[in-house]
Parts: structure tokens; C-alpha cells; sequence
């Protein structure tokens, strides 16, 4: 510090030096002036408060009036609701008098008042409740009590005294039903109201008093009841002849005026306080407190008239807090203040100007620092935050697994399948955020590895084929066979982009379908731009069918993107235009690989996106509009990750979306074409090859829906099936030479005959048995080809239906995926059982023979992450073997040791994962460096080794850096929590080598 300011006094020195030099050269006289800036400073500033004085005397002039504004206006509106409450008050005095005393019987009791009062509370907003009394005196005051049950007391609720008369409460709302019997005559202000209400006639109000049962002040209204019609003009003698009772309303002025003046804006800016004012030199104050804070240089009295000549009340205002600074005089009086000083101030302008380059220069590395750290920061807070959520989530996904491989019941087995996908869901969710600040952070890297595409599209269709089936929509998959098998790129991202795109399809889709299709960029959008072509050359017409129900799309829904129809499609599956299997595989043997562009389109007939929402799609945190996270669920990030990975792959995602239609989303993106044999994965190689067994057989297709047949035929040919499509089951039979036909040139005889649900009962089969029809061809008989039902869901009652009309076989659910249809073809013809079954087991088998009989090591100061990943390595046949810290493991891992592997929490106390395989790595590099390529002995064998045990780090902490920190200090590998049976393929199957099981 002490450097710092003898720096900035060296500065000053040096500017005030270089000032001194510069008035030098000046030809005003140097000693005058200091005094010449001194007394234009004073000038200035006597300018300035003169403008600063009147301004603020206009300021304050406004301020009163807006004062004076408001206090009117809430004057007049207590007053106004006041009256409107004194009417229907006065409405409900005449009710009483009319429904009492004019009819006989009379047609009011207690029950109906209270009724009646409360159904009409609304009416009468600003009054707690409302009670009527009835005159009675002092000789019919026995049959009063005898008929009502009960003695007149006062307001202490004490027997009443013998008077003249009273007014006991008969009738009163339930808000003030406390009130029964008491006698409204036996307080002396009370009496006095009392007669001068039915003395004058009209409306009159109490002194304020504190309300029985609350602690607020109020006032208390007061009519006259006439039991008879008073005369023109009446006398005070005949309205007290005719006077049958009082009706009164109790008003809760503190909670009602509170209540009255909240709805106003500016309430909280100024203080008001109600007053009674009858007797001038004692006022009442009925609303607001005596003494308060506020601002008592300006207050405004308002009149107030509740319509009591005898009262008279007043509202005063004020305001709550002092004015605020002027800063509109403030600034214009200091503007010309610093306008003043300007010519001063340049002289020092060269020195101002290089201070201020100082200033930003070092406030510019104070804001380099603060960036720096504000990234360190939050990388930080996201790996703090992934690693708090995944580590018990290790816990719970990890028991479930444990727990499903355990004897369970049909229900407790869904229970845990249930929680198991639900952790799921909640480890992609923090897996999305991550994905979303790491490319923010431009920290996001791709893959290059080869993959099957047609795989991946196969099993995004099962992680939704139970939710589509349950909402009765057609899902399905379609590659153009121009797509190569095998490309290289990132099958992980690619996954994630078509999940999301499939899974809001889904989510916002009631009827219909969600139709995938990839195709090669190149040939789609050529045919999509001829589309557009013919389109435009049409005109404005469009062909709408009849009623508008069918449309040839996949479920004859219409679509937002009326290109995609089956004129379209037609065009990208045909043959004809095949070309890239011709040139470019021939010169696949000459490179290795090229580059190929994939459009991939996600077709739904769902409720598609509003208009004003469809700029912010792409978005991240964005819905659509505020009920869409209500009724649907989500983040609004899927899209938005979706974006950045396309773009990533070398993309663009776009899509056209039609409110109340569908949408229709499509994205390209860049691979690079790869032989089968470049696949080095064994694991993978094997599960996604399909069954040869089923090729060369014969099936007919019997579809209305062009194309959803196309579809049904793509997977069966992928199968090596040769398929017909015809629209019909007699269509079907036909062209197989049913009944009896003898055409020689029909040779199509099918091994099995696929009808669509839809086709048979509501086409031209309707429900048609097909056991009624004679396979024949060429006059000789033929057993009948095995025959499915396709269906995306099919309730009991059709499902009878379709066993009685002769589909005994098998009915095959939708949406249609190769491997679950050369299943369900296995499970009919016997062929290819032995292969698939190998392949269902291949994953477990496969690690099985890694693990089984190697020693493991699993360190993590947890103790059900412990048992979580020694029940996981056990479970394929490992012998492991468990330490809670790092000094436990180093103490275990002392040379030399039989372990072939070690599991190494990353975050734990005392010693982290990071600083306990440093010691382990020096304690091997020191051994290796004693024995050299010399001999170790290790249970009785010897052998000649180099110390180096495979640690992969186990931890949720899935940040970047933390892998590269793995890498720095020593560990190999790196398995994330909650890790699953592939990731831990990936992560032991370069250290160990497989060995066959028994």
C-alpha cells in the first residue's frame, strides 16, 4: 500500500510539475490566478443555488398538489362507498319494515335475517355486520322475554334495568350474532342516537368506540323500523308513534378504510388519518395513529360527509416520507456550476486524460480478474453441484440395480423400474445443464467413432414405444438405403439430438403420428426443391380431401409441412435415383472414408407451436408459451442443446410448425462414411448385426397407407424379406392365385402375410375372417401362410375379434423396430433363437469375462457408494474388496499386492482420490526403479514385472477439468456416477482381456 500511494504522490508530483511548466508560458499574471478561479467559483455557485432555490420551490409547489389530489380523491371515495353502505342499509331498514310489521304473520325471523344479510354482505363491503332491534317498553317487557326465551341485558351483559323502554337486538348477521338480547338503549350515547334517529328519520352515527370482540374502532349507523306508512311530512310525535324497532350496521373503520385505501396507487406514499371532529376542541381520531413518522412540513384536510348533520368528520393528509432530493435542480444548478469551471478544468486536461487512461487500465484488469474468476467460479459451482446430486443418486440408481437383479415380484419389479427411470430422468437433466454451460464455454469436444445409424434410430423408437402405444399414435423410423450402414461421427450426440426432437413430439402429440425419416442431404433437398417447384407452379390450389380425415401421410393426418406426402416420399425412396451406392462404395475401396451430409426429419401431427413463440424456439430456459411447463412438463432446454449439437455436427436445424396441425423438424449433419470392418468395438459390432436366418423369405404387406406400408416394407427388407404390398386381404389372396386360379405367371406365394389393424377393420376387409379363403395356386392346395396383425394398439374386445377372424398367430405391436420383428418372427418359424439370444446376453457376457476372477480395489469414504459399486463388479464375477479413505487404500495397495484394478473416489477426507494415486504412482515408480525389469514374487510365483495398477477415478464430479486433473496425477480411466454396465465396459476392456466363462 505504502508503494502504492508513494506512486500516486510521484504521478501527482510529476502532473503538477509539467502543469507549472505549461503556466510558464502563459500571459496572464500567475498570482492572480488562484483569485480569479476563486471568486468566478464563488459567482458560480450563488448562480447555482438561486437555480436551485426556485426550482425546488416549483418542486415542492408540485408536490403539494399531487398531495392535494390524493387526498381528495380519497376523501370522496370513502365517502362514497360510506353512502352506498348507508343506503343499502336504509334498503335493508324498509325490508324489515315492509316483510316485519306489514305482513302478518310476519315473513322474517332470525334464520332468515342472518341468511339474507349474508348473502347480500357483498353489498354492504365497508360495515362488519348489521342487527335489528325492536322498541319495546317497559310493560310489555315480561311477554317479550317469554316469547323469545330470554331475559334483555345491557351492553355488560348484565339483566337490564327496569327503564321505559328498550331496544333489544332480535334480528343480527352471524358476524355479530354475539350480540342477541343486548339491549342497544342501555348505553347513554347510545340512547341518544337512538332518539334522535327515530326523532329525525334519517341516518345516525356513534361517537368511535372500540368494537365488541375486536380491538378496532367503529362507528355504529342507526334507521328507524316503522311498523305502519308514515303520513306526508310526519310530525316527530308520529314518527315516534309509529316507530317499531331500529336497524344499525356496525362499521370497522380501522381494517375498512385500510382496506379501501390499499386499492389505490400511491397508498404507501402518504399517511391518512380519519378524524371526528363534532366536538372541534377534543377531536376523535377514527382511523390511522396520533403521532407517527412522516412528513409534516405539507398536509392537506379534506371534508368528509357520512351523511350525519349532527357529525361532522375530516380526512388529513400527509406524506410519508420527506420529499426526496431535487436532483433536477441539483444537476442543473451544478451544470452551470461546471459550466463555469470548464475553462479551468482545461488546463488540467492533458493530466485529467492521463489519469483517466490509468483508471481504465486498471479497472479493465479488475474486471479481467473478476471474469476469470466469476468462470473458475462456476465451473466450480457446476462440479460442486453435479457431484452433491450424483452421489446420492449413485446411491439410489445403484441399489435399484441390485435390487432388479434379486428375485422381485411382477409389481415390486415395476416399482423399482419405475424409481430407477425416474433417477434416470433426473441424471439426463443435470447432464443437459452440464452440456448447456459446457458449450457456453466452448468446452464441448465430439466424438469420431464409428457407428450403426439405424441402430441408434432403433433404439430412440423403444425408449418411446410404450408412451406412443398408450397414446394410440403411429411411431416409426424410416432410412433411405442410401444412407450408409456405418458412419464416423458422435453417436452419443446424435442420440441426444433425435431423443429430444422425438421425446417433445411425443409430449405435445395426442393423435396421429411422429414419423422419423433420414435421408441424404443431397437427394432430399433436391426432391424437396422440385416439390416446392410443382407447388408453385400449381397455384394457390391444394388438394384437401374429402371431409378433410384422410391425408396421404403416415396415419392420413395432416402435416405442417405439406411437402411431406407420399408424392414426396415416393420420389425419396424410389430406386431409380439411386445413385450413391454405385459410385460412391466403389470408391470406398479406394479411401477409406468420405464426407456424407444426413437430413434427418422429425414429423409429428401434435399441437404444433404458437406463432409468437416460434422466434424463441431455439432459446434455452424458453417454452412455448406459460401453460406449456403446467400442462407438459420439461425446461425448455432440450432445443435449444439440440441447436448447438447440430450446429457442432457441421448442421442447421430448422423447422415449419402449423397451430393446432403439427410440426415438422429437420436438421442436417456432416459424418464420414466407414467401412464395417473399421469397426474395432467387438461389443458393439455384434449386437448391431441382424439375424441372416429370415432372408429369402416372401411376405405380403396389406396396407391402405402407402406410406406406412413403405415403412413395414423397410424394416422387413432390412431382414433380407422379400415384400409385396398390396391394399387388401382379397387384394392379397388375389395376386397369390387364390380361388382356385390358375394363372402360371402368378407365382408369389408368401411365407407370411402382415395386415395393418386399421386396413382390416375399417378398409374394404372390414373384419373380413380369413379363414374362409382356399390357398391355391395352379389348382393345387397350400397351407396358409402364417398371417400377423400390425397394430399400435389393440384393445381385448379386438383382439378377440382379430383370434376369431383367423389372426391366431401373432399380433405384432407398433412402432416397428428389425430386431423386434425378427422376435417375433423367431418366436413362429424357429429360426435364429440360438444368435439372438447370444446377442441379448452379449453385454453382461462380455463383461463377465473381463472381470471375472480379477481382485479389485474400491475406495470411496461413502459407504453406499461402497456397496453400490462392489455389488455392481461382483455382480459380473469380480473379487473386490473395499477401503473408505485414500490412507486405507495406500495402505493396502503397499508392494508388492494381487489387486489388478482400483475403483478411486475422487472427492474424499483427509487424503483425496488425486493426492492418493500420486503416492501410489511414486511408490510404483520407486519399486520399478530398485528392481528394474528384475523379478517380483507374487504368491509363490515369480515373475518379472513393472509395477503399474489401472486406477480409474469413480466420482460425479463430470467437469472437464476434473478429467484432465485425473490424467495429470496418474489415474487411466474415468468412470462417472452412477455408471452403468456400458460405461464400465468402456472403461476395464482396454486393461484386461477376455476370457472365456463358464
Amino acid at each position: 500500500m505504502g508503494l502504492k500511494m508513494k506512486r500516486n504522490r510521484y504521478v501527482a508530483v510529476r502532473l503538477n510539475e509539467q502543469l507549472g511548466i505549461k503556466r510558464k508560458y502563459t500571459f496572464i499574471n500567475r498570482a492572480w490566478l488562484p483569485k480569479i478561479l476563486f471568486l468566478w467559483i464563488i459567482f458560480m455557485a450563488f448562480v447555482g443555488r438561486v437555480i436551485y432555490n426556485r426550482m425546488d420551490a416549483e418542486n415542492k409547489e408540485r408536490r403539494n398538489e399531487v398531495l392535494v389530489s390524493m387526498c381528495d380523491q380519497r376523501a370522496r371515495m370513502l365517502q362514497d362507498q360510506f353512502s352506498v353502505s348507508v343506503n343499502h342499509v336504509h334498503a335493508l331498514a324498509v325490508l324489515v319494515s315492509t316483510f316485519h310489521y306489514y305482513k302478518n304473520p310476519s315473513a322474517i325471523d332470525q334464520e332468515t335475517f342472518a341468511e339474507y344479510t349474508a348473502r347480500t354482505a357483498f353489498e354492504r363491503p365497508l360495515l362488519s355486520g348489521v342487527a335489528y332491534a325492536e322498541r319495546v317498553v317497559n310493560s310489555k317487557r315480561e311477554e317479550f322475554e317469554r316469547q323469545h326465551g330470554w331475559t334483555i341485558r345491557t351492553m355488560e351483559k348484565e339483566p337490564s334495568p327496569l327503564r321505559d323502554e328498550y331496544a333489544p337486538v332480535i334480528f343480527s348477521q352471524e358476524t355479530v350474532s354475539y350480540i342477541e338480547s343486548l339491549d342497544m338503549m342501555s348505553g347513554e350515547e347510545d340512547r341518544e342516537n337512538i332518539l334522535r334517529a327515530r326523532a329525525t328519520g334519517k341516518a345516525v352515527l356513534t361517537n368511535p368506540f372500540k368494537l365488541l370482540g375486536s380491538h378496532h374502532l367503529g362507528v355504529v349507523l342507526t334507521f328507524p323500523v316503522y311498523k305502519s306508512k308514515l303520513p306526508p311530512n310526519p310530525s316527530e310525535e308520529e314518527r315516534i308513534a309509529v316507530t317499531a324497532g331500529y336497524l344499525g350496521g356496525a362499521f370497522d373503520v380501522e381494517s375498512l378504510v385500510e382496506k379501501l385505501l390499499g386499492q389505490l396507487a400511491g397508498n404507501q406514499a402518504i399517511v391518512v388519518n380519519v378524524y371526528d371532529i363534532t366536538n372541534s376542541s377534543d377531536p376523535l381520531i377514527m382511523y390511522g395513529r396520533q403521532y407517527q413518522d412522516g412528513d409534516f412540513s405539507l398536509s392537506h384536510e379534506s371534508a368528509l360527509d357520512f351523511g350525519d348533520p349532527f357529525r361532522k368528520h375530516q380526512m388529513i393528509c400527509r406524506y410519508l416520507q420527506k420529499a426526496p432530493t431535487s436532483w433536477t435542480a441539483i444537476t442543473t444548478a451544478s451544470l452551470f456550476f461546471v459550466i463555469g469551471l470548464l475553462v479551468g478544468y482545461m488546463i488540467y486536461g492533458a493530466a485529467i486524460h492521463i489519469v483517466k487512461v490509468e483508471d481504465d487500465f486498471h479497472q479493465m484488469q479488475q474486471l479481467k480478474v473478476r471474469a476469470e474468476a466469476a468462470d473458475v467460479a462456476k465451473s466450480q459451482f457446476l462440479a460442486t453441484v453435479s457431484h452433491e446430486i450424483r452421489t446420492p443418486m449413485n446411491g439410489v440408481l445403484g441399489m435399484l440395480a441390485l435390487l432388479l437383479d434379486t428375485d422381485l415380484s411382477s409389481t415390486q419389479r415395476d416399482f423399482a423400474q419405475t424409481a430407477q427411470d425416474c433417477g434416470k430422468a433426473l441424471i439426463n437433466l443435470i447432464n443437459e445443464v452440464l452440456d448447456r454451460a459446457k458449450i457456453e464455454a466452448g468446452k464441448l469436444e465430439l466424438e469420431a467413432v464409428p457407428f450403426n445409424l439405424r441402430s441408434i434410430l432403433d433404439e430412440v423408437l423403444s425408449l418411446f414405444s410404450e408412451k406412443s402405444r398408450s397414446k394410440g399414435l403411429e411411431l416409426a423410423v424410416y432410412v433411405s438405403d442410401k444412407v450408409p450402414d456405418i458412419v464416423m461421427g458422435d453417436p452419443g450426440r446424435f442420440r441426444q439430438v433425435i431423443t429430444n426432437l422425438v421425446g417433445n413430439s411425443v409430449k405435445f402429440t395426442e393423435r396421429g403420428h411422429i414419423f422419423v425419416q433420414v435421408h441424404l442431404a443431397e437427394h432430399a433437398k433436391a426432391v424437396l426443391d422440385s416439390k416446392s417447384e410443382t407447388c408453385s407452379n400449381v397455384g394457390s390450389e391444394v388438394l384437401v380431401p374429402s371431409g378433410g380425415s384422410q391425408y396421404k401421410t403416415l396415419s392420413g393426418c395432416e402435416v405442417a409441412d405439406d411437402r411431406n406426402g407420399w408424392d414426396t416420399f415416393k420420389h425419396l425412396i424410389t430406386n431409380e435415383e439411386f445413385k450413391y451406392n454405385t459410385s460412391t462404395k466403389s470408391t470406398a475401396t479406394d479411401e477409406t472414408s468420405q464426407d456424407v451430409t444426413l437430413m434427418v426429419f422429425v414429423e409429428d401431427t401434435g399441437i404444433g407451436i404458437p406463432l409468437r413463440a416460434q422466434e424463441r424456439v431455439f432459446m434455452p430456459f424458453m417454452q412455448a408459451d406459460s401453460s406449456t411447463s403446467r400442462n407438459y412438463g420439461g425446461t425448455g432446454i432440450g432445443l435449444s442443446i439440440s441447436k448447438c449439437l447440430v450446429e457442432l455436427m457441421g448442421g442447421r436445424i430448422s423447422f415449419v410448425s402449423r397451430p393446432q396441425v403439427g410440426s415438422t423438424f429437420s436438421f442436417t449433419a456432416a459424418f464420414r462414411t466407414c467401412d464395417k470392418n473399421a469397426v474395432v468395438d467387438p461389443e458393439k459390432s455384434v449386437s448391431d448385426e441382424l439375424p441372416v436366418a429370415y432372408k429369402g423369405l416372401k411376405a405380403t404387406v396389406v396396407d391402405e397407407k402407402p406410406v406406412r406400408a413403405a415403412v413395414t416394407k423397410y424394416h422387413l427388407q432390412r431382414l433380407g424379406i422379400m415384400v409385396e404390398v398390396v391394399g387388401s386381404i382379397k387384394a392379397a389372396f388375389i395376386v397369390s392365385g387364390q380361388n382356385g386360379s390358375t394363372n402360371s405367371k402368378c407365382k408369389w406365394l408368401p411365407d407370411m402375410i402382415l395386415v395393418e389393424k386399421d386396413s382390416w377393420l375399417t378398409g374394404e376387409d372390414d373384419g373380413l375372417d380369413i379363414r374362409k379363403f382356399d390357398w391355391k395356386q395352379n389348382g393345387q392346395m397350400f397351407d396358409l401362410p402364417k398371417m400377423f396383425l400390425l397394430a399400435t394398439n389393440l384393445s381385448s374386445t379386438n383382439l378377440e375379434k382379430a383370434k376369431a377372424a383367423g389372426f391366431s398367430d401373432t399380433v405384432i405391436m407398433k412402432p416397428l423396430r428389425a430386431s423386434m420383428v425378427a422376435a417375433c418372427l423367431q418366436q413362429f418359424f424357429g429360426m435364429g433363437k440360438t444368435s439372438q439370444q447370444e446377442n441379448m446376453r452379449k453385454g453382461s457376457a462380455f463383461l463377465r469375462s473381463l472381470l471375472c476372477g480379477k481382485k479389485m480395489l474400491v475406495v470411496d469414504d461413502n459407504m453406499v457408494n461402497r456397496r453400490v459399486a462392489a455389488g455392481a463388479l461382483k455382480k459380473f464375477g469380480a473379487d473386490v474388496k473395499c477401503a473408505a479413505s485414500g490412507k486405507a487404500a495406500l495402505s493396502l495397495l503397499e508392494l508388492p499386492h494381487d489387486f489388478d484394478a482400483c475403483f478411486m473416489d475422487i472427492q474424499m477426507p483427509e487424503m483425496d482420490g488425486f493426492e492418493a494415486t500420486r503416492r501410489i504412482r511414486v511408490m510404483e515408480s520407486k519399486e520399478n526403479e530398485q528392481q528394474g525389469e528384475g523379478e517380483c514374487v507374487i504368491e509363490g510365483t515369480t515373475k518379472k514385472m513393472q509395477w503399474h495398477l489401472p486406477i480409474l477415478a469413480m466420482t460425479a464430479d463430470v467437469i472437464h477439468a476434473t478429467y484432465d486433473e485425473c490424467l495429470r496425477c496418474g489415474m487411466d480411466g474415468y468412470v462417472s456416477k452412477p455408471f452403468d454396465e456400458e460405461n464400465l465396459y468402456q472403461a476395464v476392456a482396454k486393461f484386461f482381456e477376455s476370457e472365456p466363462v463358464n
